[in-house]
């Protein structure tokens, strides 16, 4: 096998992120066959890498929040004057039924990244985390988190049309993977997806006659929406996994 970026080797391994990688390997906190490592050193198979207890130690510091995110928020940096959802954690929005045990600290803020994302008009679960780990996990290439949906829509939708949801159509001129997509109810279907391009329920419908009016996200993974209210947040709890 080619030598390849020790960084990168981390990461598929499940440490961490590459850009924690470099910042760890920085810090003299890796070695590689008992020498300590260098930015930018490769490696092959069979090199022995250790980890210094520092870094399992930083990794247990980062949290994950989760949002249940209102209308009009961006999941990302601030844009076209709309606030981003990290806006939303403040001590006062700190969901009172946490269970998790921690309490809000203004170092759970810094590097806090979301791990995917929600369109400004769709509401739900977003995930913001400052673990690498979780980060490649939930949006990484080779991601097979399932992410459910409601999605309330207008129009008429054929028994050919409900098929093409959960399998054969393409967006931006590639074959999406296969969807679970049913109707919740008269006006609602219910999506499961393993995958999350720009606007893709919204497409998806737009392609087979139908018009999205509401869009929530109630799933990721194993860890569900449930009672959150709209605007507040939540820790990931240490006994609660996405997959």
């Amino acid at each position: 096998m080619e030598p390849v970026r020790l960084s990168k080797r981390m990461a598929e391994m499940g440490l961490c992120s590459r850009r924690e990688a470099d910042s760890y390997i920085e810090q003299g906190w890796v070695k590689v066959n008992g020498s300590v490592a260098v930015l930018g050193q490769k490696v092959v198979t069979g090199d022995d890498i250790q980890l210094d207890k520092k870094m399992t130690q930083a990794q247990e510091r980062r949290v994950t929040i989760l949002i249940n995110k209102p209308m009009g928020y961006v999941s990302g940096q601030a844009e076209m004057g709309y606030l981003p959802a990290a806006a939303l954690i403040t001590p006062d929005n700190h969901w009172e039924d946490d269970k998790s045990g921690l309490r809000f600290s203004r170092d759970h803020m810094k590097g806090l990244a979301p791990a995917g994302r929600l369109d400004i008009d769709s509401v739900g679960l977003l995930v913001l985390t400052q673990d690498g780990r979780v980060a490649k996990e939930l949006i990484g290439e080779n991601s097979d988190v399932e992410k459910e949906y409601l999605v309330r829509v207008e129009g008429e939708l054929s028994d050919e049309g409900l098929r093409l949801l959960n399998h054969g159509l393409s967006l931006d001129g590639k074959a999406l993977i296969p969807a679970k997509v049913w109707w919740q109810n008269d006006d609602q279907l219910r999506f499961i997806l393993k995958e999350g391009k720009k606007r893709q329920i919204r497409r998806m419908c737009e392609a087979v006659g139908l018009h999205v009016v509401g869009l929530k996200r109630i799933r990721i993974g194993k860890v569900m929406l449930g009672d959150l209210p709209t605007g507040k947040w939540r820790y990931l709890a240490a006994d609660e996994q996405f997959s």
